[in-house]
């Protein structure tokens, strides 16, 4: 729906332009004529929307949830205002400043010669197979994380860490570091089964996608399905 849709008192907070659109985030119940209101993952689900749209509805929300999180200071309890020179939320009484968090996490690509290390989670609705991901604890490297997450949910040793590349990913309020390694030694796989059902080397040619190519997980296994991971 457009701005001019809703109560004129309805308050609209700005989040992002895409190619000279802006979009604001309207605080009002109100829905305009012919709107109905979707989530975002009912949303992704329809399929109806370019990549550049569908992160910035991600982003949108990771927006939203941080502005809605925020109404009140969580050190003195005042109500806050939105920050005019950039984007935050400030108190007005104790001066804290509050910034939209972001939370650093990796996607793991873990080879094995011509195979590589795929994954199915145990406690999630997501049925796809995946890689070894984690987030990244403080005082952490994102290499380190790498080292940890596998040996945490595989029990391997890894060398030869290359980067690959990053995504934010609103959903989760992430932001995604893509790398790639080589197992380091004995390949046995220990998984941690109170998080992961599977967890198995796959050739590359039996590498199974997700069925949307949004993620940098899928575009990880695709990577490496056609032989182009970085060496």
């Amino acid at each position: 729906p457009l701005r001019r849709e809703f109560p004129a008192e309805a308050e609209a907070i700005y989040l992002f332009s895409v190619d000279e659109t802006e979009y604001f985030l309207i605080r009002d119940s109100f829905v305009p004529e012919g709107c109905v209101y979707k989530t975002v993952h009912a949303l992704r689900n329809d399929g109806n929307m370019d990549s550049l749209l569908t992160f910035a509805m991600f982003t949108a929300q990771q927006l939203a949830g941080w502005y809605n999180d925020n109404v009140f200071c969580g050190t003195c309890g005042s109500r806050t205002v939105l920050g005019e020179v950039e984007r935050s939320i400030i108190c007005p009484k104790c001066g804290r400043i509050i910034y939209p968090r972001i939370a650093p996490a990796v996607i793991v690509g873990v080879t094995n010669g011509d195979k590589i290390l795929l994954t199915k989670y145990r406690a999630r609705l997501y049925s796809y197979y995946a890689l070894i991901a984690g987030f990244t604890e403080i005082g952490e490297s994102f290499e380190g994380t790498v080292e940890r997450e596998v040996m945490e949910e595989a029990g391997l040793h890894v060398k030869n860490i290359r980067y690959y590349k990053s995504q934010p990913w609103g959903i989760a309020d992430n932001i995604l570091s893509g790398y790639f390694c080589d197992v380091d030694g004995d390949p046995t796989i220990h998984l941690d089964t109170d998080e992961l059902k599977v967890g198995k080397w796959t050739a590359r040619e039996d590498v199974i996608l997700q069925p949307d190519e949004l993620s940098l997980t899928n575009e990880m296994m695709k990577v490496f399905k056609e032989g182009r991971e970085p060496r």
